[in-house]
């Protein structure tokens, strides 16, 4: 299991990659926001994992791998945000 990590601003909001090991909703009330989207490609014949801005960043004929990219990508992502 990823260790789970939590930002938390100046005015008291919470960010981080969302999971169930803790039940944030405990604590008050969630706005939930995908980073990315994956869907499946028809014409290619694989699943892609686009950006919010609908650039493909990973593609794979499995969509598992597809999640499990994500996951790690997002992570790293916040890892480098917590260096700063």
């Amino acid at each position: 299991m990823n260790d789970v990590a939590l930002t938390f601003t100046p005015d008291g909001q919470g960010h981080g990659l969302y999971t169930e090991a803790i039940d944030l909703g405990q604590i008050g009330p969630l706005v939930i926001e995908r980073a990315t989207h994956i869907e499946f490609d028809n014409k290619a014949q694989y699943w892609r994992v686009h950006d919010n801005t609908g650039f493909a960043m990973f593609n794979s004929q499995s969509r598992q791998e597809c999640l499990d990219w994500e996951r790690q990508h997002l992570e790293s992502q916040e890892d480098m945000n917590h260096e700063l």
